[in-house]
């Protein structure tokens, strides 16, 4: 079985997946689950593994322009990096308890806690550039 992930416009896909070492297939609870990797984060000495989940769904403008600016924030340098930051997408279409939770307010960004648990961030506006989306992740993790 294929994974996919659909960005909106063709010519961005070559940059979406730069970033990204490796997209892998995971079984849970009979759905799939995308897993992307930043290749920073592999080369990262830090102990401490800051984790993201994006909820999304294929054929949602919103979540494909989120991804892109995601894509562009893990992409910048300097002192808010997020490239130790490893990102999840969850495609809610694959898990009925997350279509449920989610399925009208998606695009959702969420924290995974030291303790594994998650905590849904604040919407960030489509309008946002992207250094104020790295700028509210980065606040969100040094909290």
């Amino acid at each position: 079985m294929a994974a996919r992930v659909s960005v909106a416009n063709p010519a961005m896909r070559p940059r979406f997946f730069q970033n990204f070492r490796s997209a892998i297939l995971l079984p849970q609870r009979n759905s799939r689950l995308l897993l992307f990797r930043t290749s920073a984060f592999s080369s990262s000495s830090s102990s401490v593994t800051r984790k993201l989940i994006l909820y999304s769904k294929p054929g949602c403008c919103l979540c494909d322009g989120l991804k892109e600016k995601l894509d562009a924030a893990f992409a910048l340098p300097g002192s808010n990096s997020l490239s130790d930051v490893q990102l999840q997408i969850r495609d809610i279409t694959s898990n009925p308890e997350w279509e449920k939770l989610y399925q009208y307010e998606i695009p959702v960004l969420a924290r995974v806690m030291d303790d594994g648990t998650e905590e849904t961030l604040p919407r960030l506006s489509p309008r946002l550039g992207v250094e104020l989306v790295r700028k509210k992740i980065a606040a969100v993790f040094n909290q």
